[in-house]
């Protein structure tokens, strides 16, 4: 029996059951509709509404259904449709007459909306957490890498060396601010909807303030058409899921750059590659690949979302149920991303020659030519010019750079020695850049960062740990 067959005289046509039932994925909510219910209890209980002991007995029996899904014993019946009615049913089982008041006062509307928010600020909490965990890789990496350097690139050509330290720290603020997305997303659905009914509220004397505060949110609704119908939360998370991946798409782009002998920047541990089935002396940067591949995942589930959302009237339409499973589906796959890109990224082997051999090429140090002359009084454009210059004949006649520079009456020796290996990445000492002062500076402002959005990530789980919520 449905929570609502008794408007309806004819049993639901199975097709329509498969087509509507959400069991299969909405179950990974059961800790939250439990969390919400047992609130929704003491709330009834506060109104007057339940007695002091029909709060304790559904109290009891929600914590016995809570341990039967902690321990896998919960058993399904035929006529649970969702998450929410399965729990009702068993919680009616063990308390009888008194389990049917268990949804007094409250709609399914209000209360997936108050699950999914519950689940939401748990797992984007440790979505947040593990992408500190990647971040800490990063910055020990930066911080090991030393003095070495590579070639900078635009348009995926050689432009200026910078201190591997320095790149992989780009990678790194760019989490930083994914971060700070993730954690706005979950102070800005820190509000309870449950109270909101099915779409007007109640008329029963019901608390959403004492509910809310029970629940741990930082406000009720405001209104409670929006309360039902307010889905704004899941595409944010998809939103910030979805770039997210196409940062950690950008780092798997890298990896699979890097990693062949035609750069031969780095080498990947074993454990985080493959193999293939027919060629014996591959070693395939799978790992990376399904990281730049998952971001087309992510932007799949975000865009679909969006366009289930554009149609929709107020208040409350069943289309909203498909909020779960690319929400859920996306938590999962960028949280395994993460971790695998974290050992990835611990176990990688750079390597330091090949690096600065391609970074020393010595076109690398051109801008640092034109600057050398703009120091000596030429505008930048002429300079730009000259310098321009030397590298075509170079290229085109074929003759050393450095050989064209040294005998340039203005530039000479002194304009040579900046083509030695080494001297280019040196010269960057401008705030934020890629030289050796900065980064280190750069190091410490990163550590500092990542302190504080530890702190922020405490703050969120009121606790003194930052590990992410178990998928």
């Amino acid at each position: 029996m449905t929570l609502w067959q008794g408007r309806l005289a004819d049993q639901m046509a199975d097709i329509v059951s498969e087509f509507t039932v959400s069991l299969k994925f909405d179950w990974a909510l059961a800790h939250d509709d439990l969390q919400g219910s047992r609130s929704h209890v003491r709330g009834l209980g506060r109104a007057g509404v339940l007695t002091e002991r029909e709060v304790a007995v559904l109290l009891a029996a929600l914590d016995r259904v809570a341990e039967e899904v902690e321990t896998e014993r919960f058993v399904f019946a035929d006529g649970d449709e969702d998450v929410h009615t399965a729990i009702e049913r068993r919680v009616t089982e063990l308390a009888g007459d008194v389990g049917a008041k268990l949804h007094t006062g409250r709609s399914r509307n209000d209360q997936v909306a108050t699950d999914l928010r519950l689940w939401c600020r748990r797992h984007l909490t440790g979505v947040a957490a593990e992408v500190v965990g990647l971040q800490e890789v990063l910055l020990g990496r930066a911080t090991d890498a030393g003095d070495a350097y590579l070639p900078g690139y635009t348009h995926l050509q050689r432009a200026q060396p910078v201190l591997l330290a320095h790149h992989l720290l780009a990678h790194a603020w760019a989490l930083a601010r994914d971060v700070d997305r993730l954690i706005a997303t979950v102070e800005r659905m820190d509000v309870s909807p449950l109270g909101a009914g099915a779409l007007a509220g109640s008329s029963l004397p019901l608390e959403p303030d004492f509910v809310a505060e029970d629940l741990g949110f930082h406000a009720r609704f405001e209104n409670s058409l929006d309360a039902v119908s307010d889905r704004d939360f899941v595409a944010e998370a998809l939103f910030d899921i979805a770039l997210l991946g196409v940062h950690l798409s950008r780092m798997g782009e890298e990896v699979v750059l890097w990693s062949p002998e035609e750069f031969g920047f780095c080498t990947l541990a074993d454990a985080y590659a493959t193999g293939s089935s027919m060629l014996p002396q591959k070693k395939n940067p799978d790992v990376a690949e399904l990281a730049r591949g998952k971001a087309g995942r992510f932007i799949g589930h975000l865009t679909g979302f969006l366009v289930t959302l554009k149609g929709l009237p107020l208040s409350y339409n069943r289309d909203l149920q498909e909020d779960k499973e690319p929400l859920i589906d996306a938590v999962h796959q960028v949280v395994v991303a993460l971790r695998a890109l974290a050992g990835l990224y611990t176990t990688v082997e750079f390597h330091q020659e090949r690096m600065q051999a391609a970074a020393d090429e010595s076109s690398a140090a051109a801008v640092d030519l034109a600057e050398f002359l703009v120091v000596r009084g030429l505008p930048f454009r002429k300079a730009h010019e000259l310098v321009a210059g030397l590298v075509r004949d170079s290229i085109e006649r074929r003759v050393p750079l450095a050989e064209l520079v040294q005998s340039h009456p203005d530039l000479g020796d002194a304009g040579a020695k900046l083509l030695e290996p080494g001297v280019a990445v040196s010269r960057r000492t401008t705030p934020g850049g890629a030289g050796a002062v900065a980064v280190a500076e750069q190091l410490e402002r990163f550590t500092r960062r990542l302190g504080v959005d530890r702190a922020r990530l405490r703050v969120l789980t009121g606790d003194d740990t930052t590990h992410a919520a178990s998928q």
